[in-house]
């Protein structure tokens, strides 16, 4: 994995960033939130109290995938401020 320093990139406009990083978080949010409420068993419930335990390295593939999808989304918006 490559590590983005601001010494070895420059960004454009950090402000902008910052704000569309958090649009992309709130969005991340608003979606898990309302997946939750639709989904509120006492399996999910069990399910996803284990997930908040278990480190992402010992994560199901299936389940890094939905951590990767959101990833990918961040990359794409870091790419276009980086020079």
């Amino acid at each position: 994995m490559k590590i983005i320093t601001s010494e070895k990139y420059k960004i454009d406009n950090k402000k902008e960033l910052i704000e569309e990083l958090s649009d992309l978080e709130h969005e991340q949010w608003s979606h898990w939130t309302k997946y939750m409420l639709d989904n509120l068993t006492e399996d999910n419930k069990e399910q996803w109290e284990r997930q908040i335990k278990t480190d992402y390295n010992d994560l199901t593939e299936k389940e890094k995938d939905s951590d990767r999808e959101w990833a990918e989304k961040v990359y794409n918006i870091v790419k276009k401020y980086l020079k």
